[in-house]
This record gives C-alpha cells, structure tokens and sequence, in this order.
C-alpha cells in the first residue's frame, strides 16, 4: 500500500468519524417528540436553536430512535429561514411563508419569535395520551402552549393552541390557527367538498401546484354552505378505497373557517388550519388565554375506506353525543302539513305514527307566535309562545296525547334568529345582528341575533329550557338554523366589532353547554337548512345531524355516500319523503343507511306501501346496531359507477348488511358482474338473504347457498340489481 494511498485513506476515516460525531451531536442537542398510535406518528423536533419543527407524519417507525435520521436523508434545496416546517410557523421575524400565527404587540411591533421551552406528555386512560408543548417568545412576554391529543387505537390526533401573554396592555391576534402540518411527498391531491342548499357535499379532486389552496368561510353562521372544512390530501396519487397515503382533516368549529395548503419552494406541503381571521382580529388583554377550536386528522397507508372507518370510530367513541348509544326513528309532519295544521291535525298524526311502528312524532315549523303568527316564514321567529289558534292547548298537552297513543313526542326550533315581524325584534332591537343606519338584508325573509351578548344566550337557553318546564316528557328536539350574517355588527360589542365572529360561535357553545348540563340525554338534531352546520364542533352537544333538505333518494345516494368519509351512519337523519319519482322501497332502503325517519303522509299510503313502510321498520330495528355501529366499507363508488353498494359489518364479523342501488337507468343497465364484499372473515361461512321485499314480490337470489368469506371477498357476490329491481339489500349472517 502506497503512502499516498495510506494519506486518503486515513483523511476519509478522520471525516467519516467526523461526521459521525457531528451527527451524535446535533442528534444530542435536538429534542425529539414524538406522538404515536397504533399505526401512525407525528413527530416534532425542537432543534439546537429550539426551533420546534414537524419532521415526519405519517406511517410510524418500528423503532422511534430512528426518527432522528429522517433530517439527514432529504438532500433538499435550502431552507433559508429555517422555519419551512415549523410546528407553529410566526410572522414577522425570518418566516418566508404563510403563519400560523400573527400579531401586534402592545408596543406596536409585528414580529413573533417562538422558541421551545418544554413538553408533558400525560396519559389520559388506556387508549388517550396529551402532548403539551410550550412555546415563548425570548423578547416579548409572549406564549404559546401547543395541544396534541392522540387516541391509539383510532389513529386520530385532535390538535389546539392557547394563547396567552403578559405584556402591559392588548395584544392584537391577526391570525391564529389551530394547526400547522407539514408533509413530504412527490405530489400532493386534495380532495375537498362544495355546495349548496340542497347540493351538499359535491366532491371535486385536484392536484396542488406551487403557491396557496384555501378552503375558506365567511358566512358567519351556517357556515358549511358552501364549503365543508373537511377535506382528504392524497400523498403522491390520488388514493383509492382501499390503497394509497391519504390523510383526512377537519375543524372542530360551527363559524367562519380557513384552510390554507402550500406547497412551498422545496416542495413539501403545509396545512394551516383554524378560525378564519377575516374580519376578526382579537384583541387579547394581559394574562388572558385565547384557545382556538380542535383541528383533527388520521392517516392511512391502505387508502380512504380505513381512513374514515377510523373517523367514524373515533366519533362514536368520543365526540358524537351518545354515540354508542339508541336513536329514536320518527315521523316529521313538514311535508304533510307545512304551516297549516291544528290539534285535530295533530292528533291524526300522532295516531298515524303510532300505526307506521315508528317511536316519535316530530312537529315541525309553524307551531308559535300569536301577535305575528307563525303561518309562513316571514313572521313569528323569536316569539316562542304556542300559537293559541293553531294549539289552544299547548305543547304539554301534544305531549300527553303523544303518550297516550304509545309514542313520544318532539318539536322544532329556530331559536338563533329572529323575524323583523317578531314582538321580539320591537322589544329588543339591540339584540339582532344588523348594521346601524344600512339597510337590513333578510337570507331567508330572518336576522341573526346577538349571541356574542350574555343576554341573548340567557334567551336562547330559556327557549329551551321553557319548553321542558311545560312539558317534561318532551323527547326530541330538531335545532335549525337557516341564515347566514349580512351586515356583521354587534351592538353588545361596541368598539370590539372585529371579536363578533368569534365570539357568536363561542355564546354559541355556551348556550349548548347549559343545555346539555340540565338536559345531557335528551336528543337533538343538528340542522341547518340541510348541511349548512355540520362539524364536531357542535356535534358533541347533538346525537345527530340533518345532511340535505334534498331528499331525493337518487340524490341523497351521493350526499350521504360523501358525508360517510367522515361521520358515521348513526349520525346521519335520513327521512323517507315525496321527493323524486323512485317507488317507496327505494326511498326507504336508501334512508335505511343511517338514522331512519319517514316525513309523508301515511294516511294517504297505498295498503301495500304502508305494510312495506311498517315492516320495514321492524326490519329495521334488528339491524340498526349493525348500520350504527359496524364498521363501513364502500364497495362500488356511485360517482364512477351506474351503481351504488356499500356495507356494513359488525365487530364480530358475524353479520353484515349489504346496500344496492342502481343509480342510472339507461336500457340494460344492472350490475352485471359479482360486487367483492369486504370486511369478513375469509375463514367463516356465510348465509345471504335478501331483505325488504315489498309485499307481493319475491327476491331473485337463491336461498339457503352458504359461501365463504374468501369467497365472498375474492370472487364476490351478484345482488342482481337492475332497472326493474333498483333496490336491493342484503342480509349477510354466519352460519
């Protein structure tokens, strides 16, 4: 060996353990932290200039030391600022992109610096974990303490910040996000949802280039009209049901919302996301915390169909009211009377749910207000007095008369707005949300009120809390909520106009907090003129929600198929009404898939409808544990498809019920070949029977054929479904 030799060799052995040591010791000085379920983990990093940086999200490591290496294998261009992946990105110092979090400090000064300071981990019980980390700034006596809570086995972390500060005079928050992800992937495809009344949860799916994608809301109440802020990113392509990197997302808020995903110069993606900061800078006094609402995600390596059996599972465990628990099926007399009714009415409605077999009888609007009576929506909202004409006796007594015919009995309020032909607009004009001097713009012939203002909050509560008083054997109510803010302006507030946004949604929560103290089983559907407030912001005070006034059973196939990538079927009302020309078995088998509830006339049923109707009720009832608490699976995508089927399995994977709907009816359409079924056992035997056979017919499908699960999950199943039986359901029991 030549010296020359022996001279490089030993310089490349001096710089490789170099090297070595280098990395040891920048390992040492970093802190690592990181959050792991049963299968995935975010991990932060808080670096030698604590820094606290998001380095990985994703499939979790089998051995979490590693996670220190993840740094040194991307070979990336330069992070100029050092804060491209910040876990809460500040404004105003070296940050390059968009913040998390932007303020004026009492000197007037724009600039924020947070640095790392300390973390707890604590353990909550078997399956939940908190992570808090805070976070200082090391000129201004300013903090941020960062939430992380994790449930194991559901993969589901729920992520908040507070706010607070100890400077001498107001801090003003101009932004202040719940989130910050950072993700690195070849290409980045999200999945977001549009709308409108009736048109709820459109799917649109595109790729994010270079710049800013923003899902947004300024709408102020029913806020998801137009928008959900709910939302999936696909990691390198678009992911399938049951393949690909794909993570879900949604904020834990009933107001204004912004999301914003970047994809910045290295080409890494940055989800912001929490309460939209439009026109509501906050101001924060000294020693006073600012939490922002929960923003949630899961991740999945085998595609969307896991990812929302995920979410569904979490909802039920955790954040649903009640979700483990029954749901009462009902009949609404929305579309049978509309405003005109009377006790008489009533009580033929009354009787004609008990004959259906269903457990309660809603009434709907219309039933208040006697100087301007309820007849139609121009008048009567805020003034919450039984109409004397229309219920001479009272709601206590529809109670009773409810009772008496074996059912129980439910009503409908409004109780956030308010009619300008209301006793309660003259007397309390204050109260409404509305620009002094400018014209006042209706959505819906209502106004808002004020429920940034305590009095307002007391109102509402005792809208509630009356309705109990007189009749406590009142089982259900149906909270609605259908205009949006014109005209944002609080006169409770004064000089703090930019608080309002929040501060309605937080009076909001305050209200529904007292509610559920005095009255926490009762239960309550959420709706808002369809979908318009549908997030687990609210839905942890409601045991459901109200996803369309469209319901059209073709149509109500899409939007309940695209609500199921994130909540879970027992939450879902789905009602059996006059809409769309599709016979009464296919109406009800599609509002089967969920919370079961019927809104027609019975009395004007055909024998043989009514007998379906009322046996498909008792069918009903064996299998809703099955549908509310099974696990999901779609199996044939409507949107790529001329039909529709998905099912549900429950833990044991014992019984299963499968749904099928032809959703186009061009000559010849059917499914011509077998539908793989998921989620069985590949080792159990089992028996199919098709069930809800209107009367008279009989089913195609052969009886008593036992198949296995690898069967059934390799080869399939034909549900024979085809213009002329466009309906189809499965039961799936082992043998």
């Amino acid at each position: 060996m030549n010296k020359l030799f022996k001279s490089v060799l030993s310089q490349s052995l001096f710089i490789s353990l170099f090297t070595i040591a280098s990395a040891n010791q920048s390992q040492a000085q970093n802190i690592t932290i990181p959050i792991e379920t049963a299968h995935n983990a975010m991990v932060l990093q808080a670096d030698e200039s604590k820094n606290l940086k998001s380095i990985f999200l994703g499939k979790k490591l089998a051995d979490a030391h590693e996670y220190d290496f993840i740094k040194s294998v991307y070979k990336q261009t330069e992070d100029y600022s050092g804060l491209l992946n910040s876990a809460y990105t500040p404004s105003g110092s070296k940050n390059l992109v968009e913040p998390a979090i932007s303020v004026i400090h009492t000197d007037g000064n724009l600039s924020l610096d947070l640095r790392y300071v300390s973390h707890q981990q604590t353990r909550l019980n078997d399956n939940v974990s908190l992570l808090t980390v805070l976070l200082k700034d090391p000129v201004y006596n300013f903090e941020v303490t960062l939430y992380y809570k994790s449930y194991y086995k559901e993969d589901v972390i729920e992520q908040w910040s507070v706010i607070k500060h100890h400077e001498k005079g107001n801090v003003t928050l101009q932004k202040f996000a719940s989130a910050n992800l950072y993700l690195k992937a070849k290409s980045y495809w999200l999945k977001q949802f549009h709308g409108d009344w009736a048109k709820e949860m459109q799917p649109e799916e595109s790729q994010l280039t270079h710049g800013i994608k923003t899902l947004d809301t300024k709408l102020g109440t029913r806020a998801n009209l137009f928008m959900p802020s709910v939302f999936m990113i696909s990691l390198d392509k678009p992911a399938g049901e049951d393949e690909g990197n794909v993570l879900y997302g949604a904020l834990e808020w009933s107001g204004n919302f912004k999301i914003d995903f970047e994809v910045d110069f290295q080409d890494n993606l940055r989800i912001i996301a929490g309460i939209n900061n439009y026109a509501s800078a906050y101001q924060l006094k000294p020693n006073e915390e600012f939490a922002t609402p929960a923003f949630l995600y899961t991740f999945s390596d085998q595609g969307k169909g896991e990812a929302s059996r995920k979410l569904q599972s979490w909802a039920r465990n955790y954040k649903l009211l009640d979700g483990k628990g029954n749901r009462l099926t009902l009949l609404n007399n929305w579309e049978a009377t509309y405003f005109d009714f009377n006790e008489q009415k009533l009580s033929g409605l009354l009787k004609q749910t008990k004959n259906l077999g269903v457990d309660l009888f809603l009434l709907d609007d219309g039933w208040f207000g006697n100087n301007h009576p309820r007849n139609d929506d121009h008048a009567g909202l805020g003034d919450w007095q039984e109409n004397r004409k229309k219920l001479p006796n009272g709601i206590s007594s529809l109670v009773k008369d409810a009772s008496a015919n074996g059912v129980k009995f439910g009503i409908w309020i409004e109780p956030e707005m308010v009619n300008p032909k209301s006793d309660l607009y003259s007397k309390h004009p204050d109260w409404v949300v509305k620009q002094p001097g400018r014209e006042e713009h209706y959505f819906r012939n209502q106004l808002v009120l004020d429920l940034s203002n305590p009095k307002v909050q007391d109102f509402v509560y005792n809208i509630v809390d009356s309705l109990f008083i007189k009749a406590p054997e009142l089982a259900y109510i149906k909270w609605d909520c259908n205009a949006v803010i014109y005209n944002a302006y609080s006169a409770h507030l004064k000089n703090n106009q930019s608080q309002f946004y929040v501060e309605y949604v937080r009076g909001l929560y305050k209200v529904l907090e007292r509610i559920r103290a005095k009255y926490p089983v009762v239960p309550m559907m959420l709706c808002s003129g369809g979908g318009g407030r549908v997030d687990y912001g609210a839905l942890k005070y409601f045991t459901e929600f109200w996803p369309s006034d469209n319901t059209d059973p073709l149509e109500r196939i899409f939007i309940q198929w695209d609500y199921s990538y994130f909540y879970p079927a027992i939450a879902s009302s789905n009602h059996v009404t006059d809409w769309g020309k599709q016979p009464i078995k296919f109406r009800t088998d599609v509002a089967m898939m969920g919370k079961l509830g019927f809104d027609i006339v019975v009395s004007e049923l055909k024998e043989n409808d009514l007998k379906f109707c009322q046996d498909a009720v008792k069918g009903y009832d064996g299998l809703k544990q099955v549908i509310w608490q099974g696990d999901q699976y779609r199996l044939v995508n409507p949107h790529e498809q001329n039909m529709a089927a998905l099912m549900y399995v429950d833990a044991a994977k014992s019984t299963a019920v499968m749904f099928n709907y032809l959703v186009n009816y061009r000559y010849g359409e059917s499914s011509k070949a077998p539908i793989r079924l998921k989620g069985l056992d590949p080792k159990k035997k089992y028996k199919l029977e098709e069930i809800n056979l209107y009367p008279g017919t009989q089913s195609t499908l052969k009886k008593d054929v036992v198949f296995s699960g690898d069967f059934l999950m390799n080869i399939g199943f034909n549900p024979e479904v085809n213009t002329s039986r466009t309906s189809v359901i499965v039961k799936i029991k082992e043998v």
